[in-house]
C-alpha cells in the first residue's frame, strides 16, 4: 500500500466521505464563526472600496516619491500565493506525482480566489477604477490605444490569462465530481443545479477519453504560466532605472518567492481542513512533508536572491545601489528588512527536520510566519527602493494609514469567506482522482 493514502478505501467510501461534506453534513460552529467573521471583514472591504472611489487614493499613505505602497505590494503578494495551485495542478500532474491528488482541488480554488484579490488592487490604484478598460487593447475611434510600454498593460494580459486558464483547468477537473453530486443529491434544486453545472456528464468511455486529453492539454498550457505570470509581474519593477529595481534576477527570484508563499498558504488551508472534516486519511503526513520540502527548496532560492541582490550592488560599484542596500540595513525600513530575513530564511531552516515537516500545526505556524515574511518582502521591494531616489530632494517616506491596513485585512477576509463558501458547496478534494488513485494502489478494491 502506498503511503499517499492511509487506510483501505473503495470507490463508494471515497465518494461517501467527500460528497457527504457537501450534501449531508451541517456546518459546525467554527465554520459559522469563520463565515460570519470573514463576511463582516468583506463588508468592511467593500465599504472601504466605495470610500476610495469617492475620495481617491489619497486616503492611502502613498505620495511622491513613494507612489506605490501597500496596494501594489498586496497585488504581488496575492498573485504569488496563487502560484502553488497552478504548480500542484499542472506541473505535478505532468510529472505524474500522485501526492498532488488530495490537495489539488482546493489549491486550484485558492488560485482563483488569490488571483481575484490580486487583480483588484491595481484597478483600485488607478484612481479612476471605472476607466480600467483603457488598458485593454480595444479599438478606439479617437485613436487612443494602450501604452504597450506600461506595466499595467502587461499585468492585464498576465493576470487575465492566469485567471482564465486556471478557471478552465479547475472546472474541467470538477466535471466528474459535479455529476457524482448530481446523482447523490436528495433535494430537487441541488440535483438541478449540479445537473446544469456538470454539462451532461455521464461517465462514458468517450467522455473520459476526451476529458483526459483536454485535461493534459490545459495542464500543458498552464505550466508555462507558473513561470510567465510572476515573471511579467517582476518586470513591472525590473524595467525601471530605480536603484533596487533594475535587476535581471527579478523574474526567477519572484517565481521562487511565489511558490514559497503559495505552498505556505496551501499548508495553512490543508491543516484546518483535514482537522475540521476528518480528512487525515486523505490529506496525510506525506502531503505535508512534501509541501514542507518544496518550501525548504524555495526558501533556499529566495535566500540566494537576497544574496545576489547584495552582491551585485557592491560588485557593480554603483553608489546608488550600494546606498539603497545600506539603507535597507540601517534606514527607516530596516526592522521590516531584518524581520523579512528572519521569517523567510532563518525560520524555514526548521524544515530540515522531518518531525517539523510532519507536524500539522507546527507546519501551520511556520507557514504563517513565511507568509508574513513574504508580504514584508513585497513591501521592502515596493517601498524601500522608491523612498530614496537619485537626488536627496526626491527623498521621502511612506507611512501606511489606517485605510492601508483596512484594505489588507479586508482582502484577507474576502479570501477566507470565498474559501469557506467553496468548501460547503463543492467538494474540496477530487473524488474522481482519489478513486483512480485508490484503484491504482489497491486494484482488488475496485468494483
Amino acid at each position: 500500500m502506498s503511503t499517499v493514502l492511509r487506510g483501505r478505501w473503495s470507490y463508494a467510501s471515497i465518494s461517501d466521505k467527500i460528497a457527504d461534506e457537501v450534501l449531508a453534513r451541517r456546518p459546525g460552529w467554527l465554520w459559522r464563526l469563520g463565515f460570519w467573521g470573514s463576511f463582516c471583514g468583506m463588508a468592511g472591504f467593500a465599504a472601504a472600496t466605495v470610500h476610495l472611489l469617492r475620495t481617491g487614493v489619497g486616503i492611502w499613505g502613498v505620495d511622491i516619491p513613494v507612489a506605490w505602497g501597500f496596494a501594489i505590494a498586496n497585488c504581488v503578494w496575492w498573485i504569488g500565493i496563487g502560484h502553488a495551485g497552478t504548480f500542484i495542478s499542472a506541473v505535478l500532474l505532468l510529472l505524474r506525482q500522485a501526492w498532488r491528488t488530495s490537495i489539488n482541488r482546493f489549491a486550484e480554488a485558492m488560485t482563483l480566489f488569490a488571483a481575484s484579490m490580486a487583480a483588484i488592487f491595481p484597478l483600485l490604484h488607478l484612481g479612476r477604477a471605472w476607466k480600467f478598460y483603457w488598458i485593454a487593447p480595444y479599438p478606439d475611434t479617437m485613436g487612443l490605444w494602450p501604452q504597450w510600454r506600461s506595466p499595467l498593460v502587461w499585468d492585464f494580459f498576465a493576470i487575465g490569462t492566469y485567471i482564465v486558464v486556471s478557471f478552465l483547468f479547475w472546472y474541467l477537473g470538477l466535471l466528474p465530481d459535479l455529476a457524482t453530486l448530481r446523482d447523490r443529491a436528495r433535494r430537487r434544486w441541488q440535483r438541478l443545479a449540479f445537473a446544469v453545472a456538470s454539462l451532461g456528464w455521464r461517465g462514458e468511455a468517450r467522455q473520459w477519453v476526451a476529458h483526459e486529453r483536454a485535461y493534459l492539454l490545459i495542464a500543458g498550457l498552464a505550466t508555462p504560466l507558473v513561470v510567465s505570470v510572476h515573471s511579467v509581474v517582476s518586470l513591472d519593477f525590473a524595467i525601471g532605472n530605480t536603484p533596487g529595481y533594475h535587476s535581471t534576477i527579478f523574474p526567477p527570484y519572484f517565481v521562487a518567492g511565489a511558490l514559497f508563499s503559495g505552498f505556505a498558504t496551501v499548508v495553512m488551508l490543508a491543516v484546518p481542513l483535514r482537522r475540521a472534516f476528518g480528512l487525515q486519511d486523505l490529506i496525510t503526513e506525506v502531503h505535508l512533508d512534501n509541501a514542507g520540502k518544496v518550501m525548504l527548496a524555495t526558501s533556499a532560492l529566495v535566500a540566494y536572491g537576497y544574496l545576489s541582490e547584495i552582491f551585485m550592488a557592491f560588485f557593480s560599484g554603483d553608489r546608488y545601489d550600494i546606498a539603497m542596500t545600506v539603507d535597507r540595513w540601517t534606514g527607516f525600513y530596516a526592522p521590516v528588512y531584518w524581520s523579512m530575513l528572519a521569517c523567510n530564511v532563518l525560520v524555514p531552516q526548521l524544515l530540515w527536520r522531518r518531525a517539523v515537516r510532519r507536524s500539522a500545526w507546527g507546519l501551520f505556524a511556520l507557514s504563517a510566519v513565511v507568509n508574513v515574511g513574504m508580504w514584508m518582502e513585497r513591501v521592502v521591494i515596493v517601498v524601500s527602493s522608491t523612498h530614496r531616489d537619485f537626488m536627496p530632494s526626491a527623498w521621502g517616506l511612506f507611512v501606511p494609514t489606517l485605510w492601508d491596513w483596512i484594505f489588507l485585512a479586508g482582502s484577507l477576509c474576502t479570501f477566507v469567506w470565498l474559501f469557506l463558501v467553496f468548501i460547503r458547496v463543492l467538494p474540496a478534494i477530487s473524488m474522481s482522482e482519489m478513486r483512480e488513485l485508490a484503484h491504482e494502489e489497491e486494484p482488488e478494491l475496485a468494483p
